[in-house]
């Protein structure tokens, strides 16, 4: 399974890894406690990187449009910013395309839901 860094390089289209490094940024500032893995692959699908504390919380996915960030509970979360998208009974996802959508705030509303979520 190829580490973070890798996954960075080969994975992540250059324009999208701003927005992939502002995110990991937030998360080692605000979140210490969530621990960043890779998860999952195989001969189709490639590991992606996961945060959690007991259990996922947020899994990340690169695509040629941008970065999705999945929420495992999203479904769960209230969402004042109306940003969550997706049809699934349990994640739902934020999709970014440009480093100028990228909001902190956004992201530590979600992420703090997460947690509490993953603490219950």
């Amino acid at each position: 399974m190829p580490d973070i860094e890798t996954f960075i390089q080969e994975k992540i289209l250059p324009q999208y890894r701003p927005i992939f490094s502002k995110f990991r940024n937030l998360i080692k500032e605000k979140f210490p406690l969530l621990k960043e893995e890779m998860r999952g692959g195989t001969e189709k699908y490639h590991s992606v990187p996961v945060y959690r504390l007991k259990r996922i919380i947020l899994t990340v996915s690169p695509t040629k449009k941008g970065i999705t960030f999945s929420f495992t509970n999203g479904k769960l979360f209230e969402d004042k910013y109306g940003l969550l998208e997706g049809v699934g009974n349990k994640s739902l996802n934020l999709r970014l395309s440009d480093i100028s959508e990228f909001s902190e705030e956004v992201f530590e509303y979600y992420i703090q839901q997460g947690i509490e979520l993953d603490n219950h």
